[in-house]
């Protein structure tokens, strides 16, 4: 049945002339505007003063950490030298390529931007994002469904989708809604429900939490996700760049949550 609704799916949302609008693009459109409607109303609940201004200003910063340091991941990570030869490819967005922790990075760095210009604490700041950050990711995964793209290794379940190309006919671990459920509404619901809580939990915990249970999730997922093409298995014919890579992010998040733990610094606003 996913795989018959699969074929149905066009990458291509709307088409007007020369105006084309694909499903990758409303994705991240979508995902910045539900984050910023849960940051906006969790910072409500916990009293920390965001007014719509700072709100957008800290959005913005978000927006060109995603997309920076998503590229500037796929380039470091995945690109096995091609962009020191090709340099001018680097910007090519629209050629794709962008990688999580990239963007991860991008987003926390462009955080401390935020934080100064809000007067808001960093780990306060950082923990409403990462509330908010896992919407983004659901539908980011979903586009990567309709895409046909980051697909998962052969499989003979019946959910298993055909995804042709370079893909090939057999059917596929639907490996993009693994990710968009476990990284998407899990993570979510998981941080919404503690995010309740009044007064919130310490500084620090959200952020902790969210790298923790990303990791793991990315991890787990990994044994069943196709490896990229250019890269392959790293060691052992089973480690993948993404899994050496989410090992520090369980890592930090330990100790961040150890840190909030210990710290019990009390979430603040712009008043305090």
């Amino acid at each position: 049945m996913l795989n018959e609704i699969y074929q149905q799916l066009d990458p291509i949302a709307l088409s007007l002339g020369p105006l084309t609008v694909r499903w990758y693009g409303l994705a991240y459109v979508l995902g910045f505007v539900c984050a910023a409607l849960v940051l906006y109303f969790t910072a409500r609940r916990w009293k920390v003063r965001l007014d719509v201004d700072t709100l957008l200003t800290v959005m913005i910063c978000a927006m060109l950490g995603v997309i920076l340091g998503g590229r500037l991941g796929y380039v470091l990570f995945y690109g096995e030298g091609y962009y020191l030869q090709h340099p001018a490819e680097i910007l090519a967005l629209n050629h794709g390529g962008m990688s999580f922790h990239g963007g991860l990075m991008g987003a926390l760095l462009g955080g401390i931007v935020a934080a100064r210009i809000a007067h808001v604490p960093y780990l306060t700041l950082a923990d409403l994002g990462c509330i908010a950050a896992p919407i983004g990711l659901f539908f980011g995964r979903c586009a990567n469904f309709v895409n046909g793209e980051l697909w998962g290794a052969p499989t003979d379940l019946p959910w298993g989708v055909v995804f042709g190309g370079a893909a090939g006919s057999m059917p596929r671990h639907p490996s993009q809604l693994y990710e968009a459920l476990l990284e998407g509404v899990v993570i979510f619901l998981v941080l919404s429900a503690l995010s309740r809580k009044v007064p919130p939990r310490p500084r620090g915990t959200f952020l902790g939490a969210f790298l923790v249970m990303y990791g793991t999730f990315r991890f787990l997922v990994e044994f069943v996700r196709e490896p990229d093409a250019q890269l392959g298995y790293l060691w052992g014919g089973w480690l993948t760049m993404g899994q050496l890579l989410s090992v520090p992010l369980v890592l930090v998040g330990v100790g961040v949550l150890a840190y909030a733990v210990r710290t019990k610094l009390p979430q603040k606003g712009l008043d305090e």
